[in-house]
């Protein structure tokens, strides 16, 4: 408030010293330098700037001054600037152009101050109301923000849940392809669980709106005994809001923290599903690779047997042939000559009997040929004689 009174007089004192220097050079205008004309036509645009700031000023002081105003200040304020213009003679002189300047009405100082004062609470007054109007809309945008986050998550919690149960839990292991009775009974599902939900959403609502009659019946109670809020209870309802308001504000906080922590535990649930699916597939393939090798492992044990078997029968006959070694006794010499010869001999005898073999099998082959002429022969010959006959019969 001082500062404000002070710039005042400061530019009341300047107005009044910018006339004054007017008034002045208007008596002497015709003996200036055209440096000095320049200076006191700077000297009266920066007044006439004052002059415009302060008349845009206390035009819309009058644009908002009440008529019921029950100070009454507008009002005195406006009668002083009445009597002020009235009282107040335009003064013409003659300059060197012919034309003719009318005197500036100027304000009080205090009048500047009341004006300058109930124009910054004015200008208070609607920060106030930006500001609220501000925080509303901040609030029904972090509103929209929160719902439209609760469905990103309602979304991402539905498609997970439908690439679990139908994607990949309702494929058919035969044809390869998803079953359309399970797709068909799990809209279904959802289906009712929406009703559901909606269900109690309008019961709720219900609920509410019974509220607000009992409510605004007390209310009207209230007021019909006498019973009216005061300042006092205003006050306090608005300590208990703004208490409700930052429970409501750490809340959303915490609410907003365990959004983040749910969002984290997802990614890492996701982590582990995938390693779990990876090591599901793993194991498959390592259970068939088992029973594959159990298979071979089977087959080796039948061929081992067998090979033991084989091996013990090896083991008998390489015995028997280690006996028979042993049991062998080297002939003499002699004896090894006389059985070379008698082989000799043998074998002598036996190509001997071999050539007469040969020499029968010759011989006989000639008698067969020759059986066969004489068969021939006869066989004509009895021809013949059957032809000389049949002849004679005739």
């Amino acid at each position: 408030m001082t500062t404000t009174h002070e710039e005042e007089n400061k530019m009341a004192a300047s107005d009044v010293d910018v006339s004054s220097s007017i008034d002045q050079n208007e008596d002497r205008i015709e003996e200036l330098t055209d440096e000095e004309l320049y200076n006191l036509v700077e000297e009266t645009l920066q007044a006439n700037n004052v002059l415009k700031n302060e008349t845009n000023m206390f035009e819309k002081y009058l644009k908002r001054v009440d008529t019921k105003d029950s100070t009454g200040t507008g009002t005195m304020l406006v009668q002083a600037v009445q009597e002020q213009t009235t009282s107040r003679t335009f003064r013409k002189r003659t300059r060197s152009r012919g034309q003719s300047v009318d005197r500036n009405l100027k304000l009080t100082a205090e009048q500047k101050c009341d004006i300058a004062q109930r124009e910054l609470e004015e200008l208070k007054e609607e920060i106030e109301k930006l500001k609220d109007e501000s925080e509303r809309i901040l609030d029904n945008y972090k509103a929209i923000m929160e719902e439209a986050d609760i469905q990103i998550a309602e979304t991402k919690k539905a498609s997970y849940e439908f690439n679990r149960d139908i994607v990949q839990g309702s494929v058919n292991a035969r044809t390869s392809k998803i079953i359309a009775e399970k797709v068909v009974r799990y809209f279904e599902d959802k289906i009712r669980s929406r009703d559901t939900l909606i269900e109690k959403l309008r019961l709720k609502n219900s609920t509410f709106r019974v509220q607000k009659k009992k409510l605004q019946m007390q209310l009207k109670q209230k007021e019909e005994m006498g019973e009216v809020l005061h300042e006092v209870d205003f006050n306090q309802l608005k300590i208990e809001n703004q208490q409700y308001l930052e429970k409501i504000d750490d809340r959303n906080k915490d609410l907003l923290r365990l959004k983040l922590m749910t969002g984290n535990v997802l990614q890492v649930l996701n982590t582990y599903k995938k390693k779990l699916h990876t090591l599901t597939v793993e194991s498959a393939q390592l259970k068939q690779e088992i029973s594959s090798r159990t298979e071979l492992l089977s087959r080796i044990d039948t061929e081992t047997r067998l090979v033991e078997k084989e091996r013990t029968k090896a083991l008998e006959l390489n015995q028997k042939r280690r006996q028979q070694l042993s049991d062998y006794k080297v002939p003499e010499v002699l004896d090894y000559v006389k059985e070379r010869a008698s082989l000799y001999e043998l074998n002598k005898t036996v190509r001997m009997w071999e050539r007469k073999v040969e020499i029968a099998e010759m011989a006989l082959n000639t008698y067969r040929k020759t059986w066969k002429q004489i068969q021939t022969h006869n066989s004509m010959a009895s021809w013949f004689s059957n032809e000389r006959r049949e002849p004679q019969q005739t």
